[in-house]
């Protein structure tokens, strides 16, 4: 993808002079500051309302000040953090926000790697040299919040429009990092990235070493979560080779699929489809950040054992590409490629067993029993039967210009785990370890042998409340064959 493909652009809500409606103490705090010097917003916040989002991050730059008049001015607002001070940073916790005041300031490259910069405030620079510092142009337009003016030194307000991420100097160079807020920034937005923009970021791929592991895992997550059109980033990093540093996506390339099941053609192309499917669904968008997030790496991940199990094998008389157990290859693949990204335990816990069991609805003969939801549900843990069917959901959706909009098998797994009431966790024993004192047994290693089989009679749905589980314990004492299990 580059900039001469077709891109709708977008409409700019915001008109100039319109002032930007902000916290009241900000307001406040602004006033302060315009006694001592000119305050701007700069940054995502001013990218975020012109294209008519509600601002949630708010930096602002003081210029014609010193670091004395930016402190005092902010006193008495809050709690201040001003362990940024040698790069003339102060942040105030005010009602709830933090809010990141700095001063203009010139970057030198000093090392390698993201951080590999020496920082110096000047607040004698001006906002057109302090705009060229930043990353792209659409995050290089400020704004005045008295008068409403936009001082926009890079043209972003053009980029902005036509929908497309450029660079705002040839200094982008020098962080490796500002590849990856492409990738996330493009596929939040909807953007494309300009062609000249993409043969520099191209030019520094051997810097990808200096990223430390955090800081790719800070653009993933903002990917995963945040994202419109998430195929807009993957497509960034495709065009500018970066692909190539996670092989687990790379491998997707190229690798066929029957044109009967998926016309849409290899599986990367239907990977696209199925994230972009899943941040259509209402579902998803409503669900919290961590969720969003964890339930994006999954569809993303979902086929990565195609690339190692596709081959073409005889099915029903017909020559086809198969994929033969790919979904539970695809676990291992999928935790690699979380471990390379930085994902934590939590959304690798997540992500796997979704992976490994994404294709439950195909493999079903029947109607699900109680009995096999409860043990799915265990299985999936921490994920939920509803995060599975969301999965099932994107995949089956991303195969245009098939259109089926369900499947039987994926309502009848829902309808089965609401009725159970489980849909969003696995079920817990109801039979406990008090529950075994009470009917006059000592405490000892047994207890976890038997506390495992009353558990097991609980999910073939020997009882299903504490009343009957009781009742259910009474006669599995007394049984014979449980014997071995008392002592």
């Amino acid at each position: 993808m580059n900039a001469s493909e077709n891109n709708a652009g977008h409409a700019l809500p915001r008109k100039p002079g319109e002032q930007m409606e902000l916290p009241p103490e900000l307001g406040e705090m602004l006033e302060r500051l315009s006694v001592r010097g000119r305050p701007l917003l700069v940054g995502g916040c001013v990218r975020d309302w012109l294209l008519g989002f509600e601002p949630k991050d708010f930096d602002i730059e003081g210029f014609g000040m010193d670091y004395a008049d930016l402190a005092r001015a902010l006193r008495g607002f809050g709690p201040a953090n001003v362990v940024g001070k040698q790069f003339g940073v102060v942040k105030i916790r005010a009602r709830g926000r933090e809010y990141d005041f700095s001063l203009p300031r010139r970057e030198v490259k000093s090392g390698a790697g993201h951080r590999g910069f020496d920082v110096e405030p000047d607040p004698h620079l001006t906002e057109e040299r302090a705009a060229l510092r930043r990353d792209f142009t659409l995050n290089a337009i400020s704004c005045d919040p008295r008068t409403g003016e936009i001082i926009d030194p890079a043209g972003g307000l053009e980029d902005l429009k036509a929908g497309r991420l450029r660079h705002t100097s040839d200094a982008f160079a020098e962080d490796p990092l500002r590849v990856l807020r492409a990738f996330q920034l493009a596929a939040r937005f909807d953007f494309i990235l300009a062609e000249e923009t993409a043969a520099l970021c191209r030019s520094i791929r051997d810097t990808f070493s200096e990223l430390p592991k955090e800081r790719i895992w800070g653009e993933w997550e903002k990917w995963a979560a945040k994202s419109v059109t998430p195929s807009r980033g993957l497509r960034i990093l495709e065009e500018t080779g970066w692909i190539g540093f996670f092989p687990e996506i790379a491998a997707l390339e190229g690798v066929p699929q029957d044109p009967e099941w998926h016309p849409e053609g290899d599986v990367y192309t239907h990977t696209l489809h199925c994230v972009d499917s899943l941040a259509a669904m209402p579902e998803w968008a409503e669900s919290g950040l961590p969720k969003r997030r964890d339930l994006m790496l999954a569809v993303l991940a979902h086929d990565f054992g195609k690339a190692e199990t596709t081959e073409q094998a005889e099915k029903d008389g017909v020559l086809r590409w198969v994929s033969p157990r790919h979904e539970i290859k695809g676990g291992g693949i999928a935790e690699t490629f979380l471990r390379r990204i930085g994902a934590p335990k939590a959304t690798r816990a997540f992500v796997v067993p979704l992976v490994e069991s994404h294709l439950y609805h195909i493999h079903m003969q029947d109607e699900p029993s109680s009995s096999a939801i409860r043990r799915l549900a265990r299985r999936l843990e921490p994920a939920g039967i509803e995060d599975l069917c969301l999965v099932m959901l994107a995949d089956l959706r991303g195969r245009p210009p098939k259109q089926e909009e369900d499947h039987p098998g994926i309502a009848s797994l829902r309808e089965g785990a609401r009725r159970l009431h489980i849909e969003d966790r696995a079920p817990r024993p109801i039979l406990l370890g008090r529950h075994l004192i009470a009917e006059g047994l000592k405490p000892g290693p047994h207890f976890g042998k038997i506390l495992d089989a009353l558990f097991e009679a609980q999910l073939e749905g020997a009882f299903s409340d504490e009343d009957e589980g009781v009742r259910y314990l009474k006669k599995f004492l007394k049984d014979p064959k449980n014997r071995a299990l008392l002592k």
